[in-house]
């Protein structure tokens, strides 16, 4: 590319926004990068390149961008936030808290930045320094839902703790917004359950899905047909493991939300030899990227090898930005690649698979009583339709037992949390690992957890959740009578 001017940055930068705009990443990224030279202390310069680094998973990469565009631009709060949200996921603690911070003093009265570092401080497992800045927010902000919610995945209070008293003035408050009461009522299902007041839960959870529900609704009749035309694309196919050895080896830990997958990947990546990957939902969309799907994917039977080893490699590609490693022995903990195991199978050498199964009563209290991040999890509003989901994963999950047998090592929660050292020996040695005594010590590594088991796998394995479902059991009669449907 030419030279750019002085007198040409206006017109040219305007130029790459549009390409970035429209998806033309290279050409947007090439024309920033040229502008860079022409303009040097251009602060929008890096901070446009971080965005395309930030998409493209690079995230090490986005942080010294963003440093970059920040030291042009002191200040600037959207290049702040940026700075700090990319340095959580990059895992650069003092640098995100850094930002944090500087964000906090810009605006120290705005909610924000303060609720932002006191999650991130959740996840770092400071749960006590978390909880002061919670606390001090919400005397100041009594009616905000969101804060209540996401304070009390990691707190639990007693029956007499004036937070209680507040959260039930603030739901009777005419002016709640949908949203605000929504966060709220899953807050005090939980808060309830854990003072010992498990008859007022349910009011409050049934209040909290039915307004997420209104906005975020699901249809089990289109999954069904989403998931039948992906199990046809991959029916009578050869499955069976491909020859050959890659670099990168993932273990695929898969299974039901709430039905210990965490728990399950945090004893595998307490291994010396693993690397957490964490929740990367890669594989399916980029699967579906390279074969179509859910209704069109092409048959797996009529993929070439080098079409898979393409989608192979640029799986690897993409974990390599995520996570920072190039080889190794990598868990990539997810719901989605059950759809999808055939065409994993066939295309990633090497590749281990571990279902993780939980009593489907348990698993669905926990579903309907926890916040999933708007239209992600839509069939947990619903006690029905959480049924018919648990039904359909165990029905794929026959499906590919019945195709490929031995394919996989399944684990039962309950299994695990009463015999910890037999069941994780037995998962250690099914992923190809020699056994280490760290695996039961997980509890003493865990890093940044984004997941809404962010406490409990701070915590050494523990049987309380177990039969939970008890409790609720007439609450629960709407699931327990669809699973029992056909």
């Amino acid at each position: 590319m030419f030279p750019i001017n002085r007198a040409q940055i206006s017109e040219q930068y305007k130029r790459a926004k549009q390409f970035h705009a429209a998806g033309r990443l290279a050409e947007a990224k090439a024309l920033y990068q040229s502008l860079r030279a022409a303009a040097p202390k251009m602060a929008e310069l890096p901070f446009q390149l971080a965005r395309i680094a930030e998409a493209a998973g690079s995230h090490a990469q986005a942080v010294t961008l963003y440093a970059q565009a920040d030291a042009l631009k002191p200040g600037e709060p959207m290049i702040l936030q940026a700075l700090a949200q990319t340095s959580q996921a990059a895992g650069h603690r003092a640098a995100a808290l850094s930002a944090l911070d500087r964000l906090i003093a810009l605006t120290p009265k705005a909610v924000k930045p303060q609720a932002e570092k006191a999650a991130y401080l959740q996840r770092l497992g400071e749960f006590d320094a978390a909880e002061k800045i919670y606390r001090r927010l919400l005397k100041a902000h009594p009616l905000d839902g969101e804060l209540y919610r996401v304070f009390l995945g990691t707190k639990k209070l007693t029956r007499g703790d004036t937070l209680l008293r507040d959260m039930q003035k603030a739901w009777k408050h005419a002016g709640q917004s949908d949203e605000s009461r929504m966060h709220l009522g899953f807050a005090l299902g939980k808060a309830l359950s854990e003072a010992g007041e498990p008859d007022r839960v349910f009011g409050y959870l049934d209040a909290a899905n039915a307004l997420q529900r209104k906005y975020f609704p699901y249809s089990p009749a289109e999954y069904t047909k989403d998931v039948d035309a992906l199990l046809s694309a991959q029916d009578g196919a050869d499955l069976s493991a491909p020859e050959g050895t890659s670099t990168l080896r993932p273990i695929f830990v898969i299974g039901m939300p709430r039905s210990g997958t965490t728990l399950v990947e945090q004893i595998i990546a307490s291994h010396s030899d693993v690397i957490a990957g964490g929740e990367l939902t890669l594989f399916p969309r980029l699967a579906f990227q390279a074969f179509g799907g859910p209704r069109d994917m092409t048959p797996l039977r009529d993929i070439a090898p080098d079409k898979l080893a393409a989608l192979a490699r640029t799986y690897a590609d993409a974990v390599t930005r995520m996570v920072g490693v190039d080889r190794g022995i990598v868990t990539d903990k997810s719901i989605q690649p059950y759809l999808v195991l055939g065409l994993l199978r066939r295309a990633l050498p090497g590749a281990r698979f571990v279902i993780v199964h939980r009593d489907p009563r348990d698993a669905a209290l926990s579903i309907y009583r926890n916040y999933f991040e708007n239209g992600v999890h839509r069939y947990s509003n619903s006690l029905p339709d959480i049924a018919h989901y648990v039904k359909t994963f165990h029905r794929v999950i026959a499906f590919w037992r019945d195709r490929m047998p031995g394919a996989f090592h399944e684990v039962r929660y309950e299994d695990l949390v009463a015999d910890p050292e037999t069941q994780s020996r037995a998962l250690i040695g099914a992923v190809g690992l020699d056994w280490q005594d760290a695996c039961l010590e997980f509890h003493k590594h865990a890093g940044d957890i984004r997941t809404l088991s962010l406490h409990q796998v701070r915590q050494p394995i523990y049987q309380t959740s177990a039969a939970a479902w008890k409790r609720y059991e007439a609450e629960l009669a709407p699931f327990i009578d669809a699973m029992k449907e056909p």
